[in-house]
């Protein structure tokens, strides 16, 4: 029987050539937030190990909404020239270009992780950064800034004028970063918004302004393309936003014309209490697929070509998002192609390898 985590997937107007996607991994090399030779290596060497789908790290709708300096943004047109030839190389391996488009709110203005991932002050090359209400991340931050109304409207402009350039940089697939404690997920949860007014309190009011990121998007995105948007299907946190309310948020997505639900979870509050383990985060994006009948993406410590068939094959998911796993592998669809008996392309430059 042939693979399942081989086989094509057609969304709209694209086709997947398999299911395996390179998850959005920050690399924290950009300056600007420019893309240099960094990311079209890194990009590249994993289009041409064989995944069907790169999405392209959280990259920032503006300058304040990087998680740090080194974040990728697409707030001015000349971003766009590096990300295009970047595109094209992942078109010319047979794969699929995608972009995450995210806003880290109260979670921005950080060091790298190998310079402690910690807040930086004004004074260290950091921003004032901004929340749905006045509560910090970590109690030793700097206190965010609550967002006015004339702030929210940016935000959601911003969304929309990064992806104009997203589509003129050739990417065919757009996600919206609506998990990890960003900025739109600090919105959702009641633990990280304490808002009254009309973007805070019922769970209309929480999801209003990633519905208002959506219709931005979708205002620029081509019906044509798909869409997907990342959540966080829980907190991991007593009173915080929970399973429930994803199935709940994920109709409406699919309601509004949004193509894939991208399941992963926690990221929002630093208390979070998380039963780490294989396959972990599979049972929420099952949840959602069986709920609502939604396209899911599946994340979170899979490792292995038999644990990630099992969980297409089984219907739990439609697309596995590799992270870790292709950072130690770049060639990740090429072994588990070979692991799972399947014949696909190789580039012809590494044929000679192929056994």
């Amino acid at each position: 029987m042939s693979s399942k985590l081989f086989s094509p997937l057609s969304i709209k107007s694209i086709t997947l050539k398999n299911r395996i996607v390179i998850s959005p991994m920050c690399q924290y090399s950009a300056k600007d937030g420019f893309a240099n030779d960094w990311h079209l290596v890194h990009l590249g060497s994993r289009a041409a190990g064989g995944a069907g789908l790169i999405i392209q790290e959280a990259t920032s709708v503006c300058p304040e909404g990087r998680i740090s300096p080194g974040d990728l943004g697409l707030w001015k047109d000349e971003q766009i020239e590096k990300m295009e030839q970047i595109n094209q190389f992942i078109i010319s391996q047979n794969s699929i270009p995608g972009i995450q488009l995210a806003h880290a709110g109260r979670k921005a203005s950080c060091s790298s992780p190998w310079n402690g991932h910690k807040k930086l002050d004004t004074t260290q090359g950091g921003w004032e950064t901004v929340a749905p209400s006045a509560i910090r991340f970590q109690e030793t931050d700097t206190l965010p800034v609550a967002l006015d109304k004339a702030g929210i409207d940016k935000v959601v402009s911003d969304f929309k004028a990064a992806t104009k350039r997203a589509v003129s940089a050739s990417f065919q697939v757009l996600e919206i970063h609506a998990a990890h404690g960003y900025l739109l997920h600090q919105f959702m949860s009641p633990l990280s918004n304490l808002r009254t007014d009309e973007y805070g309190g019922s769970f209309e009011n929480r999801i209003r302004l990633t519905l208002e990121v959506v219709e931005a998007v979708q205002s620029e995105w081509t019906e044509k393309l798909p869409l997907f948007v990342r959540i966080s299907a829980t907190d991991w946190a007593e009173g915080g936003w929970n399973a429930e309310e994803s199935v709940q948020l994920s109709k409406i997505l699919k309601e509004k014309g949004v193509d894939l639900i991208d399941v992963s979870s926690g990221g929002l509050v630093s208390h979070q209490q998380i039963p780490l383990g294989p396959n972990y985060q599979v049972p929420f994006a099952d949840q959602i697929k069986k709920e609502t009948g939604i396209l899911t993406a599946a994340v979170g410590l899979i490792t292995e070509a038999t644990q990630a068939e099992e969980i297409v094959a089984s219907g739990k998911a439609d697309l596995i998002l590799f992270a870790r796993e292709s950072l130690r592998n770049p060639n990740l669809g090429l072994t588990f192609a070979h692991d799972l008996n399947e014949d696909m392309a190789w580039p012809k430059q590494y044929e000679r390898a192929k056994i």
